[in-house]
């Protein structure tokens, strides 16, 4: 059993940045998958940014391509998502997840083990 806890969200004027972490607990997550999405109220959950375990292969959505930067730490089991040129539409809450099986996706489904989200507020 793996335990996600994300931390690094709050209040940003737009422009500024945030780095989000995520840190496992349980088990070693350096050989899963990792990933963050984000859910805005009344909105599906959304792929924002993933990394293979070896660090090498990092994958993002539109959205975040050129603003986010998704890396990782395993000796500290811990990922992070460097979120610059932040606007009033990132606002959402923000969710780790670790992938055990299924390899680089960016399907919700495929996830396995989810934290509990923090929030990300953008004001304009």
């Amino acid at each position: 059993q793996v335990q996600l806890i994300e931390s690094g969200g709050g209040l940003v004027q737009a422009g500024g940045s945030l780095r989000l972490s995520c840190a496992a607990s349980g088990r070693t997550i350096s050989v899963y998958t990792m990933g963050w999405f984000r859910q805005a109220p009344g909105k599906e959950r959304e792929f924002v940014a993933g990394i293979a375990w070896t660090s090498s292969t990092t994958y993002y959505s539109d959205f975040a391509k050129g603003r986010f930067s998704i890396s990782r730490d395993n000796a500290k089991n811990t990922v992070y998502l460097q979120m610059n040129s932040l606007k009033p539409e990132d606002t959402s809450v923000y969710y780790c997840a670790a992938d055990v099986y299924i390899g680089i996706t960016r399907d919700a489904n495929d996830y396995d083990y989810w934290g509990q989200g923090t929030q990300v507020t953008v004001s304009s």
